[in-house]
């Protein structure tokens, strides 16, 4: 592992590091923030997965989950969005290929070499940091925006036990249903019938989740329609699942939406990870 940067950050640390990824076969480079109680010992971890076209730097850079997190004493994880790099494939469309990994394993050429971000942020990732941090993984949160947000979703949900609690901003809630999804999976995983638990609603529909879920969307999101929001909304009151979904006035899908609620995210999953 290679550290890239580290910078002082209220009161801990921001650190940048790059490793050789076996699940992507390429070189991986990953955010963690670790606040000042790391230096004491192992700190509960909350992971935050971004969106179409964002590397680990976007969400670490203007979300500004670090004062929050360093408040309440929770380190934060930013991994990037997709594999990268010579030899990776890629699709001169935005929502294909390099920073549309979309948080599945591909099983069709040329994507299944390394589009393995499923295995990546689940396996191989969680047990880098363990080994070379002080974190405590028996304490685990996550959280993600847009596509991010779909990450976040199937993974407390397909993972039981994994995380404490789930958050995400303007979720995409049912890619089956959307266009944002229908084509990923497709050219990720081929036919429909291959195509996987990796669906929130869906999920939310059989399985739930054992713990609580805040979601925020935004009234003027301008891809609200590829979200699935409301169908996400059904399947939470038919489960009787724990949680909100909140529809903010006025907001859009940009990070100053995702910065003017993360307070609130950061607080509710300490509230979980100190339980």
């Amino acid at each position: 592992m290679e550290t890239i940067s580290e910078n002082h950050c209220f009161g801990g640390m921001q650190g940048v590091y790059s490793h050789t990824s076996d699940a992507c076969s390429c070189d991986m480079t990953f955010g963690l923030f670790l606040p000042a109680e790391a230096a004491d010992g192992p700190v509960p971890v909350l992971w935050f997965l971004s969106g179409l076209t964002c590397t680990h730097e976007n969400a670490m850079t203007k979300a500004g989950a670090q004062a929050w997190a360093s408040e309440h004493g929770i380190a934060l994880v930013f991994p990037d969005t997709s594999p990268r790099g010579e030899g990776v494939p890629d699709d001169e469309a935005y929502d294909l290929g390099q920073g549309a990994g979309f948080y599945i394993d591909a099983t069709v050429a040329p994507w299944d070499t390394h589009f393995k971000m499923w295995t990546y942020v689940t396996e191989e990732l969680p047990a880098l940091l363990g080994d070379n941090f002080p974190l405590d993984m028996a304490r685990q949160s996550i959280t993600g925006h847009s596509m991010g947000g779909h990450g976040a979703l199937t993974m407390a949900m397909g993972l039981e036990g994994r995380f404490r609690s789930v958050s995400a901003f303007a979720p995409i809630c049912h890619p089956t249903a959307s266009d944002w999804g229908r084509k990923q999976f497709a050219a990720y995983w081929g036919d429909e019938a291959n195509w996987g638990p990796h669906d929130a609603t869906l999920l939310m529909q059989e399985l739930g989740f054992d713990g609580p879920i805040l979601i925020d969307t935004g009234t003027k999101d301008q891809f609200g329609d590829l979200l699935g929001t409301a169908h996400f909304a059904q399947a939470m009151a038919a489960k009787r699942q724990e949680g909100q979904i909140r529809l903010q006035k006025g907001y859009d899908h940009s990070y100053f939406f995702i910065s003017t609620f993360m307070e609130d995210h950061v607080t509710f999953h300490a509230e979980a990870l100190y339980a």
